[in-house]
């Protein structure tokens, strides 16, 4: 995919009201130090739109990047930080549940988690959420370039089963999983085919 232009177009915190788009949205949730910035800057095919750091928690809004006038990527807040307060933290839950519940452009929630843990309370509560809404996430399982090839398999294994658990309706093998590395880009062409196929084939801004 050729990303022609980009760009941070709505920034919402909790007070504020979520943009009415017209265009198909594509969510990002995952937990803070998981990768989210940086699969962001990848998917966009820039070096630092999305803000990287080494101190979790920066994101603290939902960003809304308009991509070739064809989409829009919905950078969620990272959640899991402990020293971000129960309060602030229960408001950021709040801020994504409600995004989740009204989006009306909603096609994708791309769920990430770190190939090399378990599932967290919290990835399995966003999971929760998420199927809650009516989605079925599509997980990204993000720096698969630190294990071995041969532990790719146990390790989806791992993240698939540990998520879906609390939830007998949905058969683990089945959940659509990318393993993703920032650092030689695998699996990033397999989440554009994801968004070409929501879109019809077209995410370039071309008229079809």
């Amino acid at each position: 995919m050729k990303i022609k232009k980009v760009a941070l177009e709505t920034v919402c915190g909790i007070t504020s009201k979520l943009p009415d788009n017209k265009l198909p949205e594509f969510a990002f949730a995952g937990k803070s130090n998981v990768g989210k910035s940086s699969l962001t800057n990848a998917l966009m095919q820039r070096k630092s739109l999305a803000r990287t750091s080494r101190q979790p928690g920066k994101t603290q809004t939902i960003n809304f990047y308009n991509v070739n006038d064809a989409f829009y990527l919905v950078d969620l807040p990272g959640y899991g930080y402990a020293r971000v307060g129960k309060e602030v933290s229960a408001r950021w839950g709040a801020m994504i549940e409600g995004y989740l519940r009204q989006s009306r452009q909603l096609k994708l929630v791309f769920l990430l988690l770190d190939i090399r843990h378990e599932p967290s309370d919290n990835d399995r509560k966003m999971f929760d959420w998420i199927v809650k809404t009516g989605f079925r996430p599509v997980i990204i399982a993000t720096k698969s370039d630190k294990i071995k090839r041969s532990q790719l398999a146990k390790q989806c294994k791992i993240l698939r089963e540990g998520v879906s658990k609390e939830h007998p309706e949905i058969k683990a093998s089945e959940l659509k999983l990318i393993p993703f590395s920032a650092l030689n880009k695998n699996g990033l062409e397999e989440i554009y085919a994801l968004f070409e196929e929501e879109l019809g084939g077209d995410a370039q801004g071309n008229e079809v």
